[in-house]
């Protein structure tokens, strides 16, 4: 009978516990959305550096005010951002646990799509689902560990980068952030999280990618002269063939691949910020031609089937022109793992028992590449912790704002749980 009076006295000290940690968390909601509103309305488009900058120091105040001993980490020499790095051992043992997320957008200064509005439960801004979003989601998890005292029991690494929707080269930008991920016992990350009809979704599985540029020349002339055998078919024609070729013949099971720039005519430029211009008229026919896009597959051997496609299509120009193909460093894939699959239980079982339902496993075709690919190899991963979000990447991006304390209530139980293994 001692036995068990002693377990059933455990049981009801676990649920006191947790029943505190969710009271602070729904505490938090009111300061997270105001955090929130903050964070999107400062413009951090991944070319913007001050802009990223600026949301580097509202983080590393934040951090800081936890308990967690900072440190930012400057990437001006290749033209980034910088990385946030925080740590927190309080009285815990062993390999810290690892959260993940990015300070930067796709939305640069030229966007038109800049600020905060807000409509009942749904926020509408530029990098509110991803995931600034996912920023606040981490914040208030921590809040409410701390309000409870449970921050102390588990050793924590924080590392947000500034350059994760364009990095800059990845051998220097992502070194100090692999190494964080080599010590971890897990790593979480807080990109957007996703709902469907019945349940939310997080992921095992993530593609990775790597960004391609395909440049066509041909002979510039008058358009009367289209098709002669001086002539050729200039540049836009056969960027044309290609890019059908590629729409032919490129499809596979868990693969993508876009063009997400295109100009033809003379003169064409396009910097990395895709800041493009080109010059011509419907009566000259177009010398050079340039685009650029990417590749997203689930694994290194089908990337590389499908670059080896992609050269041998290239290859075959149309008369009087010539294309050339080069690929760009890119982004690993997560592999879907056991070990991934194991935090996924975790994180599920964790939300039913505090009545928030069940976690499904996400479609790796659901979501793009991200940093914690990077992590995946040395360290057990979970992704999608973030506000339930949509339309990322694109004008109109919103996020359910009631969703902060159900996110932050799930990853503060998973930190706790995966820091007690």
């Amino acid at each position: 009978m001692k036995g068990m009076s002693r377990l059933v006295w455990m049981f009801a000290i676990c649920a006191f516990s947790q029943d505190a940690l969710l009271t602070a968390i729904d505490g938090e909601s009111d300061r997270s959305a105001v955090l929130l509103e903050r964070l999107v309305n400062q413009n951090s488009g991944t070319f913007n550096v001050e802009g990223v900058r600026a949301i580097a120091t509202i983080m590393d105040a934040e951090l800081r005010a936890l308990g967690f001993t900072t440190r930012v980490i400057d990437n001006a020499k290749i033209g980034r951002g910088p990385h946030v790095y925080a740590e927190r051992r309080g009285r815990g043992t062993g390999k810290p646990v690892l959260l993940i997320g990015h300070m930067d957008t796709v939305f640069e200064p030229v966007s038109p799509f800049q600020t905060w509005e807000r409509k009942g439960r749904t926020a509408i801004g530029p990098g509110s689902a991803d995931m600034k979003g996912g920023l606040v989601v981490l914040l208030a998890a921590l809040r409410g560990l701390q309000k409870t005292g449970e921050i102390d029991k588990v050793p924590l690494t924080v590392f947000l980068t500034g350059d994760e929707e364009a990095p800059g080269e990845v051998a220097i930008s992502r070194r100090e952030f692999i190494e964080a991920g080599k010590a971890a016992r897990a790593a979480l990350c807080f990109e957007t999280g996703i709902r469907g009809v019945s349940q939310d979704f997080a992921s095992t599985a993530r593609r990775g990618f790597v960004g391609w540029e395909l440049r066509s020349t041909g002979v510039a002339a008058h358009s009367g002269q289209m098709f002669t055998e001086r002539v050729g078919y200039g540049a836009a024609f056969e960027m044309s063939r290609v890019r059908d070729e590629f729409r032919q013949k490129l499809k596979e099971p868990n693969m993508t691949y876009n063009v997400g720039l295109m100009l033809a005519g003379a003169g064409a430029k396009a910097d990395r910020s895709g800041v493009s211009s080109v010059t011509g008229k419907d009566n000259i026919v177009p010398a050079e031609a340039i685009a650029r896009g990417e590749v997203r597959a689930l694994s290194p051997e089908q990337v590389a089937r499908v670059k080896d496609k992609m050269y041998a299509i290239v290859a075959k120009s149309l008369p009087g022109t010539k294309s050339e193909l080069r690929f760009e460093e890119g982004y690993p894939p997560m592999a879907p793992t056991a070990g991934n699959k194991r935090l996924l239980k975790l994180l599920s079982d964790a939300s039913v028992k505090a009545g928030l339902g069940e976690v499904g496993e996400l479609d790796p075709m659901q979501r793009g590449a991200g940093d914690v690919s990077f992590i995946a190899p040395y360290a057990d991963a979970l992704s999608g912790l973030g506000m339930i979000g949509t339309g990322s990447h694109a004008p109109g991006e919103a996020v359910d704002v009631e969703s902060i304390p159900r996110q932050a209530k799930r990853a503060a139980l998973l930190i706790r749980l995966v820091g007690s293994m």
